[in-house]
């Protein structure tokens, strides 16, 4: 079964881990979600700063 890694330095998607662990997010079920990952990382970091929120 393949995995799926965004590379956020060049926007790219790969197939397998290619690049600098630094430079990549992932690893992703699918190339659909790879290419999703700036838009995940988003959701996530609002969920995080609206759970740190309420533990004010």
């Amino acid at each position: 079964m393949a995995e799926w890694w965004y590379n956020h330095v060049t926007g790219e998607v790969e197939e397998g881990p290619q690049s600098l662990g630094i430079d990549r997010d992932g690893p992703f079920a699918t190339r659909e979600e790879a290419e999703r990952a700036p838009e995940i990382a988003a959701e996530r970091a609002r969920r995080w700063a609206a759970e740190d929120a309420s533990d004010d």
